[in-house]
């Protein structure tokens, strides 16, 4: 076979890793010392990568996480924010995702609970989940604009089928007879299907007042505090400092360019 065209025919067919591959053998095994399966496999090999890569890269960018670039290896487990190493790292492996768990943040405002949760999200884009990130008051307006213009079921089954949805600035006012509704019909879609993240200045236990109808509460409660890994972030605000040593420095780096 002639090697441009069928380079041709693989760029054609979109197998550019294939492509890539086939034109570093022919750079390093001129000879083709290496046997037909040899080469064949390492070319489907980089094929596959090449997917994964462009897959992963799709998913981060419709997830729309403030920050995209935060990623568990960044982490800084010597900052006293009362991290647990074992527990960060075994959620890195994305087993909660399957298990359809949810992970629960709360602490102060600034303590690096909303960069904590996009790793999380970085993590299971990785893994090959689709991702979503909304704070709060943009989905009920997202919610409330759906409701008037008759989207509101498409709205419901989009944030209803994405893996995880990462829920930023829960509990930051009370909520409206609506917004409560709206709640207890976007987790019941996602109840025992879906995982989700929650960060949150409130602490649990004042969450069922801020839901407000003790009924409604108790069954939006039900459904994502009873199977999840809770996270409580400790220490003073980090954007009361220049630079912080309970950030990593890819932390203070979003933290001051989202001030200025």
């Amino acid at each position: 076979m002639l090697t441009h065209p069928t380079l041709d025919q693989m760029t054609a067919l979109g197998l550019t890793g294939m492509a890539d591959a086939w034109k570093a053998l022919a750079e390093q095994d001129p000879g083709q010392a290496l046997e037909r399966n040899e080469w064949l496999g390492l070319m489907l090999d980089r094929e596959a990568a090449a997917r994964a890569d462009k897959r992963f890269a799709n998913r981060l960018r419709n997830a729309k996480m403030r920050f995209p670039n935060a990623c568990i290896e960044d982490v800084d487990f010597a900052a006293s924010r009362g991290l647990d190493r074992r527990q960060i790292l075994a959620l890195a492996q994305g087993d909660w995702i399957r298990a359809r768990e949810q992970i629960i943040l709360t602490g102060q405002t600034g303590t690096g609970k909303t960069w904590l949760a996009c790793a999380f999200g970085h993590q299971a884009a990785r893994l090959d989940h689709s991702v979503s990130y909304v704070r709060m008051p943009r989905l009920f307006e997202d919610m409330a604009m759906a409701r008037l213009d008759g989207r509101f079921p498409r709205l419901v089954d989009k944030l209803a089928r994405v893996q995880l949805l990462v829920l930023d600035d829960w509990g930051t006012h009370g909520l409206t007879d609506q917004q409560r509704l709206d709640l207890l019909e976007l987790f019941e879609e996602r109840y025992q299907r879906r995982s989700t993240i929650i960060t949150a200045q409130l602490p649990v236990s004042g969450w069922h007042d801020m839901i407000g109808e003790p009924t409604i509460a108790d069954a939006i409660l039900d459904r994502i505090v009873h199977n999840s890994h809770r996270i409580e972030l400790k220490g003073d605000s980090m954007r009361r400092k220049d630079r912080n040593a309970n950030l990593t420095s890819a932390e203070n780096t979003e933290i001051i360019r989202t001030e200025t």
